[in-house]
């Protein structure tokens, strides 16, 4: 009988879906994880309901980390964020796999095995997505004087993106606004980032969303300014959609300054 662990789409309970199948100490093809909301229940097969909590998630880290080596440690945090829905399965599967190599920090140059080619991928795919939108965000200053900044990305990229701009921004109050999971980066003056996830239902959701828009008059200013000085660079007789397509892909435009 496979035992199949089912736990929600976070590092958190992908950690702790880890956590229960290498305690239980079950072979690859007897173990395996989903998600909640994408489980397609199979036959001869046990689906046990994952347990969340942030001391499996702190075992899970620190084993990979002192048996596998930060570089395993980055691509596997990192495909934990895809929006893969067999992330949490390849992950289980890389770990086993590097069970029984007698060098488990090499398990990483083992691409022949389909886990853990699996999981390379979808940690370059986080990893370009989040390089993408350090240059592709823009901050827009509230009424308030908090920067906001609307992103809709396909992989959860806040907590790849957010030190960058903690370290580029120490002394501003500024959100980075995940629309896609709902969730928030949040930096308040001289102290750390922390990850805020919405709480309030959908009225006061298009509330905050009302708020959101309410842009100072400096901020106003200096926008129409930035987007004259991009219609007064253009060339329209050297312009390639094409191209530019290829260099800003179209689904980031919509929360772009320059777009809006």
């Amino acid at each position: 009988m496979k035992t199949v662990y089912v736990c929600s789409d976070s590092v958190t309970g992908i950690f702790s879906a880890v956590y229960d199948a290498w305690k239980a100490q079950k072979a690859e093809e007897k173990c395996g994880i989903v998600l909640q909301g994408f489980m397609e229940q199979q036959l001869f097969c046990d689906y046990v309901e994952v347990e969340e909590t942030e001391a499996k998630t702190v075992a899970v880290e620190r084993m990979i980390r002192k048996h596998m080596g930060l570089l395993a440690y980055h691509d596997i945090y990192q495909a934990a964020l895809s929006a893969d829905v067999e992330k949490g399965d390849a992950i289980l599967g890389t770990m086993l796999a590097a069970k029984g190599l007698k060098d488990s920090t090499k398990i990483m140059e083992h691409l022949s095995h389909p886990k853990v080619e699996k999981v390379f991928e979808l940690s370059r795919r986080v990893g370009n997505e989040s390089h993408f939108f350090v240059e592709f965000i823009r901050f827009r200053e509230l009424e308030s004087g908090i920067l906001y900044a609307p992103i809709s990305p396909k992989c959860h990229v806040l907590t790849c993106i957010a030190p960058h701009f903690a370290d580029r921004f120490p002394l501003e109050n500024w959100m980075i606004h995940d629309k896609t999971h709902r969730s928030f980066a949040v930096h308040e003056t001289r102290k750390k980032w922390v990850l805020v996830q919405e709480a309030y239902g959908e009225a006061k959701r298009q509330e905050y969303e009302e708020k959101f828009k309410k842009m100072s008059e400096k901020e106003t200013e200096y926008e129409a300014l930035f987007k004259s000085f991009c219609k007064t660079i253009a060339i329209k007789e050297r312009e390639n959609p094409v191209c530019q397509r290829g260099h800003l892909p179209l689904w980031y435009r919509p929360d772009m300054v320059e777009f809006s």
